[in-house]
């Protein structure tokens, strides 16, 4: 299709064609409006003060910049600049994708240095071109997704092609610039970028201010259509909550009360077809009218890979589950957050052993882990050697906490056993009945003490069911803190610079997880003291409401929500409605697919994403199937903890395997080199003394096999998949 094209655009580029009474006028596609363009040089790495300075991948910070853990400072940190704002964004988001440690592998098998086949040859991997910001919207002014489309100088328009990356987590438009953007940018691939309806939008109810698209503070008032998010609330509804939760915060992923990840297949498609808008505003002809551009490039002579991560992953397979267009002719998704819409019909294996559960949404597993997790991380098999950030729940105060936990969920019959080494011991095998494997024992330490199940057990169920942030949906709001977890107001600078420094959860920056009703007042998660224990035990009655919003069931004594009950049936219907527009139906109508996870990912475990989805789309298309799952053993969620204690030595980057899925997703588009076929990847951990790890090298991280052993290969037992011990 595309070789056949290329007389087509070569004759385009010389002028030919644009006289034709049929031509097709390049428009702007529906819902958009578009913000600004850009032009970024790379002459050498600088601080990136001016727009013009940055380039498109490092906003002129270079590899060397990236690597440097400090951002740049603000000139005057209450008035960041929009192009300090980006250069902060990117810094931040790049790193947080990736391990951006020497030893862990930064600047020799990946980063802006390192060309596609794997070479250092890029210098500082400075990628001039141009920019656009367009916003999407769906007529209510409420939705406002942010687009960026990157058009890097090397951009051939005899041979185009496009990368769509929305971005990872609740992150922004800048969300998957390390991984989507560096890889599309360096193919010389326009590049579709969206914060899918999250990113940074942070509202503040005490002043009525908000963050601009572009990140510059502003008032809902002033900001106008440009706003990035603002609660839909009216002036004295904000006065009476401001007076009864003073200093709270809004977020555009939780708060918005627009389910966005209902959308996120959609606006994945959208960037694309802006981006083919503003590759035609670059490099289309002149129309007969000697002023509009002529529609040169379209689905049927442009190369287009949809290739995320994470919430991304999720976004790439929904966006070409709906894609009947054909605008997508390959997708690449690591570790997605794949949610199928069934268990039924289908099933899980290891070695021929099914697993206990499979399959399930992401906040079903979440908030069912946020209530076990503190207290399994208590258990013996999740003691951990070195002290470290593996160990935080072993903290004096946290420990303390966790066995609060404990206690309090014997008391409620919850676990079983009368010491905290037997009750933590049956929380953790709860764990593992719900679809929690054995390489996940030591990974519920890491992430209850960093907040992971606090995070989403607060945020999704909001953004799912629709509620405002004066809904207080189970007694959980969002604010900044101080240490000893008392709900402050945010500090001006923090709200002058948090486009660029938070990533549009509620993970401290600048916003917390606050329990309402903490005993004695509200409190941050950390520090919360449930009514029913009356002990800090890190609000297990917060945790329980949460779960009910799942289940529609009382999490304690099983009997059904009510109208009065808390929460109310009302409310659990709304999160199970919102669970039900954001599931996967398996359908990726016959495209190139690779899946690539962590088998050690105990944030989006295998067994309820990538496994489960590749056996749920071979249920659905049968033969038809063109995916491909590779699972990676020693390998997580997040790259960037690589470097902390205790995951230097056990953990592998995932983020190297993402770069050659793609690598092999292009070979097969262009050339017809098979993909992968299904396996597992083993690798080999760095090991040594824990934050001391020897540098990685290649050796620790072999390539996806053209033809795996039999001891490796994925394959089917009946509709089960079945992966190798």
């Amino acid at each position: 299709m595309l070789a056949a094209s290329a007389a087509t655009l070569l004759l385009a580029a010389c002028g030919g064609g644009s006289s034709s009474p049929s031509e097709t006028l390049n428009t702007l596609p529906a819902g958009f409006v578009e913000v600004a363009k850009s032009t970024h040089t790379a002459v050498s790495p600088s601080t990136g003060a001016t727009t013009a300075a940055q380039d498109l991948l490092t906003a002129g910070l270079g590899k060397t910049g990236l690597g440097l853990a400090a951002a740049p400072a603000f000139a005057d940190p209450l008035n960041p600049t929009p192009a300090e704002l980006r250069r902060n964004a990117i810094h931040a988001n790049y790193r947080a994708i990736l391990d951006p440690s020497a030893n862990g592998g930064y600047g020799s098998l990946y980063g802006p240095n390192i060309n596609l086949s794997g070479g250092d040859t890029l210098g500082e991997g400075l990628i001039p071109g141009v920019e656009y910001i367009a916003r999407l919207d769906d007529g209510t002014g409420r939705k406002n997704v942010t687009v960026a489309v990157q058009i890097p100088a090397s951009f051939d328009a005899a041979n185009p092609c496009v990368v769509a990356g929305p971005s990872s987590g609740s992150r922004g438009v800048y969300g998957s610039i390390g991984s989507a953007s560096e890889w599309g940018l360096k193919r010389g691939c326009a590049v579709a970028l969206t914060d899918s309806g999250k990113g940074m939008g942070l509202y503040d109810p005490m002043d009525d201010s908000v963050n601009k698209i572009d990140g510059v503070r502003s008032t809902r008032s002033a900001a106008g259509a440009l706003s990035h998010f603002a609660a839909s609330i009216t002036d004295a509804a904000r006065a009476a909550f401001n007076t009864a939760f003073p200093n709270r915060l809004g977020l555009k992923h939780a708060h918005s009360q627009q389910n966005p990840e209902k959308d996120w297949g959609n606006d994945t498609l959208a960037s694309v077809k802006y981006a083919l808008f503003a590759l035609n505003k670059e490099y289309a002809p002149l129309a007969q009218d000697g002023v509009s551009r002529i529609a040169r490039f379209n689905a049927g002579n442009t190369l287009v890979i949809a290739g995320s991560v994470s919430n991304g992953g999720a976004a790439v397979l929904r966006a070409a589950e709906l894609d009947t267009s054909g605008l997508i002719d390959g997708v690449v998704a690591a570790e997605p957050s794949a949610q199928p819409r069934t268990t039924v019909g289908y099933g899980v294996q290891q070695g021929g052993v099914a697993a206990s559960k499979y399959g399930l949404s992401l906040i079903d597993y979440f908030t069912f882990e946020n209530i076990y997790q503190p207290c399994a991380a208590q258990a013996p098999a999740a003691v951990m050697s070195e002290s470290s950030i593996f160990n935080y729940m072993t903290l004096t105060s946290m420990n303390t906490r966790a066995a609060n936990r404990c206690a309090a969920l014997a008391a409620k019959g919850l676990v079983t056993g009368t010491t905290l080494a037997e009750q933590a011991t049956d929380a953790m095998q709860k764990l593992r009945n719900y679809g929690f494997m054995p390489e996940h024992d030591l990974m519920h330490n890491a992430h209850y003490g960093l907040g992971n199940g606090p995070i989403i057990a607060m945020m999704y169920p909001n953004a799912l069911g629709r509620f405002s942030m004066t809904d207080n949906l189970c007694g959980a709001s969002a604010a900044a803190v101080n240490a000893t977890g008392d709900v402050v107001a945010v500090s001006a600078a923090a709200k002058a610079g948090s486009f660029a420094s938070g990533n549009g959860t509620v993970n401290g920056s600048p916003a917390s997880v606050v329990y309402n009703d903490s005993v004695g007042g509200a409190k941050a998660w950390q520090f919360a003291v449930s009514a029913s224990s009356g002990k800090a035990d890190f609000g297990l009655d917060v945790a329980l409401c949460q779960r009910a919003l799942v289940t529609g069931t009382d999490a304690a004594t099983g009997a059904a929500l009510t109208a009065t009950s808390v929460p109310t049936k009302a409310q659990s219907d709304a999160v199970k409605a919102g669970i039900a527009e954001v599931q996967l139906d398996g359908n990726l109508r016959g495209k190139p697919t690779l899946i690539v996870a962590g088998r050690s990912d105990a944030l989006v475990p295998v067994n309820h994403s990538a496994r489960a989805y590749t056996a749920y789309n071979r249920m659905t298309e049968g033969s038809a199937s063109k995916l491909s799952y590779v699972e990676v053993t020693n390998a997580q969620h997040f790259d960037t903890f690589l470097p902390f204690s205790g995951f230097d030595t056990r953990y592998v980057p995932l983020h190297y395997y993402f770069v050659h899925a793609m690598n092999a997703m292009y070979a097969n588009l262009k050339s017809g080199t098979a993909l992968p076929p299904s396996q597992v990847v083993r690798t080999t951990p760095r090991g040594g003394l824990p934050g001391a790890a020897p540098a990685i090298t290649k050796s620790h991280l072999p390539l996806m096999a053209t033809a795996p052993s039999a001891a490796n290969q994925i394959g089917f037992a009946g509709t089960s998949v079945n992966v190798p011990d």
